[in-house]
């Protein structure tokens, strides 16, 4: 890995590790986003991989959260559960100037299923 890829990877990193990015963090083009908001409290976002090209930095991570209320026909269960979402960046002399996110539904609904 080259600097500016090194750069652009501790770039990424630091802004997902600061909690004042979460509900940027949070927030995807999904349909369903505002439900998830609503029924996982306690959201906390790790780093798990990250890949790097250049200014395109993908990074896997993990929510970490409370089902707290109804999501998707399931009853809150009061469970923590991880969820997979992945993220991707460009960077451009250290600032991060487009990002897009998905989550890992599957990864999340087993989690729930009563």
């Amino acid at each position: 890995m080259n600097t500016m890829e090194q750069k652009n990877v501790e770039t990424v990193t630091a802004f997902i590790e600061d909690v004042a990015n979460q509900h940027v963090l949070e927030n995807t083009d999904q349909f369903f986003i505002p439900q998830m908001i609503e029924a996982f409290t306690d959201r906390c976002f790790t780093v798990d991989e990250i890949l790097v090209q250049g200014e395109k930095v993908i990074a896997r991570m993990f929510m970490t959260a409370v089902h707290a209320s109804h999501f998707a026909g399931n009853p809150p269960t009061g469970k923590t559960v991880k969820a997979t979402q992945f993220r991707e960046f460009r960077v451009i002399d250290g600032e991060i100037i487009e990002h897009h996110g998905w989550f890992d539904t599957a990864t999340l609904l087993p989690q729930i299923k009563a």
